[in-house]
């Protein structure tokens, strides 16, 4: 893969950091395909999102993706 970005979510608490990443992991798998793949990992509150593609127009589209899905997660970790 030939471009990768990079996200940091930092949360009130580790506890909704790792509520959010286990939302997250079972879309790893699902999502990716031959031109761009993610993976998250998690250091006590902090989330950490890297997206790869190969080219700039999948990144955009996996960043798009990605990001829709940790606002979700969070919005259903409020409630």
């Amino acid at each position: 893969m030939d471009h990768e970005a990079v996200l940091s979510f930092e949360y009130d608490s580790p506890r909704l950091a790792r509520l959010v990443e286990r939302s997250l992991r079972p879309e790893l798998n699902d999502i990716d395909d031959d031109r761009s793949r993610a993976s998250v990992a998690r250091n006590e509150a902090t989330l950490r999102l890297t997206v790869k593609a190969r080219d700039l127009v999948a990144l955009r589209a996996g960043m798009n993706t990605w990001l829709s899905l940790v606002t979700v997660a969070e919005c259903a970790g409020e409630a």
